[in-house]
């Protein structure tokens, strides 16, 4: 964006700022009641806006919450796109260790966040429908790391890259949650361990 928002038209600074206004609130919202006991009328109370202008931005509590866990995700997304170049064998475990540990730390450093989005999920079809959605993109990208592995001639040739994402991003999610709602039944360091060593002796020559 070549403009700052202090460059734009008034009217354009205030919807950004209203809508900013509606996010935070709402954020606040469902931490504190969690998804389904959360009403569009707390968070539109919280951020001191009107029904009518509330509803310009989003349509129900089921569209705000996707904002924000969209925005959180995009977190995550970021670990999935470090550059990913290995040489060798030892440098791709390195690597993709690495990966496991951001993707699980920032898991917890937004454990409660987390809590929410789990339940919301199981409760409503529309943020089911986009938390597909973002399991689809994060597994695109990994495929596309485990195809350069293939063609560096390091990972197994016969192997379907986007079936083997497939399995690699629904192991980390499955943990993911384990430690976001299992607080210290598993050790973080033995799942990165265990979930490297798995995943790499099985894709690697």
């Amino acid at each position: 964006m070549t403009n700052s928002i202090g460059q734009l038209p008034a009217r354009q600074q205030q919807a950004i700022k209203t809508r900013s206004k509606l996010l935070k609130a709402g954020k606040e919202v469902f931490l504190e009641n969690g998804f389904q006991k959360a009403t569009i009328s707390q968070i539109i109370k919280k951020a001191k806006t009107g029904y009518g202008t509330a509803y310009v931005y989003f349509k129900n509590k089921d569209e705000l919450f996707i904002t924000l866990m969209e925005d959180l995700m995009n977190q995550f997304y970021e670990v999935a796109e470090m550059p990913f170049k290995p040489q060798t064998k030892v440098e791709a475990y390195e690597n993709i260790k690495k990966q496991v540990r951001l993707f699980l730390q920032l898991a917890l450093d937004e454990r409660d966040m987390m809590n929410v989005v789990k339940e919301a999920i199981g409760v409503s079809a529309e943020i089911n429908n986009k938390w597909y959605m973002i399991r689809e993109r994060f597994i695109e990208r990994i495929s596309v790391d485990i195809r350069y592995a293939q063609a560096q001639k390091l990972a197994k040739q016969h192997l379907d890259p986007f079936l083997t994402a497939r399995g690699w991003f629904y192991s980390n999610e499955m943990f993911m949650w384990e430690l976001v709602m299992n607080d210290g039944k598993y050790k973080m360091d033995d799942i990165i361990e265990n979930l490297t060593s798995m995943y790499t002796g099985g894709l690697y020559e």
